[in-house]
């Protein structure tokens, strides 16, 4: 079983990403500890934010005071409610919120049973509750409750298996919904330090990232917009804000989520787990195909991006065991863009083409080129269905009838 804890500042928004879900009939309310439940047994948002601010003192120093864990059982678990609320139960006792208020929500819009739980970091009188080791302590706690109750290990296992992570899939609709079911549990946990890693990582879901920037009436604007892509890494219908998928997934959140990726790497010494697995790949292999297959072996994806004559000009190696996305560079230059292009060029019938994280160029535009906004209001509005800015003033209109020199872009995505 494995256990996904966050911390937050916004209670509210931790409890209406779990009742909308309810609202939509895509999950319920298992249980509750020191809260009321209603007569009629529907937890309703507003009482329960009124039940649980009881709880919270006036004042305390805790910087995040929210707390809110996943309990994902193996896909092959078939659990009742009832285990699931004991489970849930035992988890929060024994990691020591047995005596603080929570609410337990089973989600079923996945196939995967899972919960979740949210709860409170500070007590009553202002202290925090004891979380040193936290993580560790957690793993201790799933694995005994997974001897408990007979639950499948789950230690070893891809990380997209435990999530059931799916690549987006546009034939099947609600793009939305699929976007936001992979995007937040990757942030979650994946460790990625630049925005060209997080859209490594993005492509293996067929999901592409496009970032805005530039300055509206001399104030400076930074925006993402997320695509699903087709199997040709073209994207596909119109995309969507990041502000749709909430905080953690934008630009100032993805930025947060670097910093403490880049800390988590070096304390973890996953650079030189990684290094470590390809070297061992790259010595045994002469061609990219090969190269690939012992890769896999280690759990380890590559996505190469090369250019419309097929160099090779980006290296990304995506370690779902370490749960760390890394640029070839930065594992070392034996691994950079040119060396590996060097290393399969002469070999061209060996280069595996097909695989779904090849990335070609095409005409996208780099994540990491600036747009000036200025005199192209409209068309942001229309890319983005809802106003950038106010277009009425301070913009030249004039300008939108100049002739733009047209951009090289590029495709990322699945190709075949």
């Amino acid at each position: 079983m494995v256990a996904k804890i966050s911390a937050g500042k916004s209670l509210f928004g931790a409890l209406a990403y779990n009742h909308e879900k309810v609202d939509n009939e895509k999950a319920k309310v298992l249980g509750a500890n020191l809260l009321c439940e209603p007569a009629d047994g529907a937890f309703r948002i507003g009482s329960v934010m009124a039940d649980f601010n009881r709880w919270i003192p006036s004042h305390f120093r805790t910087k995040n005071p929210v707390f809110h864990v996943s309990l994902n059982p193996h896909p092959d678990d078939k659990l009742t409610d009832d285990q699931l609320t004991e489970i849930g139960r035992e988890y929060m006792e024994k990691l020591g919120y047995g005596n603080q208020p929570y609410l337990i929500f089973k989600h079923e819009d996945i196939d995967r049973e899972h919960i979740h739980i949210v709860s409170l970091r500070v007590k009553s009188d202002g202290s925090k509750v004891k979380d040193s080791k936290e993580h560790e302590r957690s793993k201790a706690i799933t694995i005994e409750l997974e001897r408990k109750y007979n639950l499948l290990p789950t230690e070893g296992q891809k990380q997209g298996e435990l999530w059931m992570l799916s690549p987006v899939d546009t034939s099947k609709g609600n793009v939305k919904n699929q976007i936001a079911s992979v995007i937040k549990p990757l942030v979650s946990m994946y460790h990625f330090q630049t925005m060209g890693e997080y859209k490594a990582l993005l492509s293996l879901y067929n999901i592409g990232l496009e970032e805005l920037r530039g300055e509206v009436k001399g104030k400076p604007y930074r925006g993402l917009l997320y695509s699903a892509l087709n199997k040709e890494g073209n994207k596909v219908g119109k995309p969507l804000k990041s502000s749709v998928f909430g905080k953690s997934v934008e630009y100032e959140g993805l930025e947060k989520q670097m910093q403490g990726s880049s800390l988590r790497i070096k304390e973890d010494k996953l650079r030189e787990q990684t290094r470590q697995m390809v070297t061992a790949a790259l010595g045994k292999t002469l061609d990219e195909k090969a190269f690939r297959e012992k890769l896999k072996v280690s759990n380890i994806d590559l996505v190469l991006r090369r250019n419309e004559e097929g160099r090779i000009y980006g290296v990304t190696f995506i370690n779902h065991s370490g749960r760390c996305v890394l640029n070839g560079s930065r594992i070392g230059k034996d691994f950079s863009a040119n060396v590996l292009n060097e290393k399969f060029s002469d070999k061209e019938h060996n280069v595996d083409n097909t695989h779904p994280q090849t990335i070609q160029s095409a005409d996208m535009p780099s994540i990491n080129s600036p747009i000036n906004l200025e005199g192209i209001g409209s068309i942001i509005d229309s890319v983005l269905d809802t106003p950038v800015f106010d277009n009425s003033n301070n913009i030249d209109t004039g300008s939108r009838h100049l002739k733009k020199k047209r951009k090289k872009k590029r495709r990322y995505g699945r190709q075949i």
